[in-house]
């Protein structure tokens, strides 16, 4: 667990309703009643995110033995409102390295990201300020996605209770155990209710009570047709789960798990997403 100078400024870009904004990501735009591409007028699911051939290599090693490791050769992924997807692979075939690409934490060298709506992150690794409590930290997030005041105090009193870690609203996070820091991590990406979830490997350290908790929270934001992206190198419950995007060798292939009602569809550009080498995300 280490603290990052930049995590509540990165909160404010990925996750503010509907401002989140960068490179490579534009927000989302109304629908007029009765557009569809659908013979009989039958609307599509409204498409959330769009991943094109994404590819990103990092280089290794020392001069003069130096080399480049290509990870990502063409990524592809699409999530609609209301789907659960999976992302799995083996360990090292670059899942959190597609997710960092996709929140802008690292640049693409080819290939485009189209998001629509406001985005909760929770990466594989907490950053969080050693020395803020728990609430603390819902605190400042809460101050960076722009979350009313009026909201704040229900929410994470209710995120507390329903992850049952309020006895530890005050501690300090690097007094934590690893099971109630994957709390306050996940809590911090569900604070301000957004549009779409990416949930880089979110419940490893949670008890078997906490990953059932962890399902009904999904499940209930996708009933009312938030999109989740969820990064595992296994798949336990595929019934979970709409559809399994599996990586490897820097490619996405795609299986459906489960149908899902249509939703409409919402109007969706795309913009290139190759940047510079910086990016900022928590």
């Amino acid at each position: 667990m280490g603290a990052h100078d930049n995590s509540a400024d990165a909160a404010r870009r990925e996750g503010s309703h509907r401002s989140w904004s960068r490179a490579g990501t534009i927000p989302s735009l109304p629908v007029r009643a009765g557009d569809s591409d659908v013979p009989g007028g039958l609307p599509h699911p409204r498409r959330v995110l769009t991943v094109e051939g994404v590819r990103r290599s990092f280089s290794t090693g020392l001069w003069p033995r130096r080399r480049r490791i290509q990870v990502l050769r063409g990524a592809d992924l699409t999530v609609d409102a209301g789907e659960v997807v999976g992302l799995v692979g083996e360990n090292g075939s670059g899942k959190s390295t597609l997710m960092k690409v996709i929140v802008g934490a690292l640049a693409a060298q080819a290939g485009t990201v189209a998001v629509a709506g406001a985005v909760g992150y929770c990466p594989q690794q907490p950053q969080l300020y050693p020395r803020l409590t728990c609430r603390e930290h819902l605190d400042l997030f809460a101050a960076a996605y722009r979350l009313p005041r009026s909201l704040l105090t229900a929410r994470t009193e209710e995120l507390l209770e329903v992850l049952n870690f309020a006895r530890y609203a005050d501690t300090r996070a690097d007094r934590l155990s690893g099971g109630t820091t994957a709390k306050l991590n996940l809590s911090l990406a569900l604070l301000h209710d957004p549009e779409l979830l990416l949930l880089d490997e979110p419940y490893a350290g949670f008890d078997w009570e906490t990953y059932q908790t962890f399902w009904t929270l999904v499940e209930e934001r996708r009933r009312s047709g938030v999109s989740v992206l969820i990064v595992s190198h296994f798949v336990a419950d595929t019934e979970r789960f709409d559809r399994i995007v599996r990586l490897g060798d820097g490619r996405t292939t795609s299986s459906t798990v489960r149908s899902t009602p249509s939703r409409e569809t919402a109007p969706q550009a795309t913009v290139p997403a190759v940047r510079g080498e910086s990016g900022g995300a928590r």
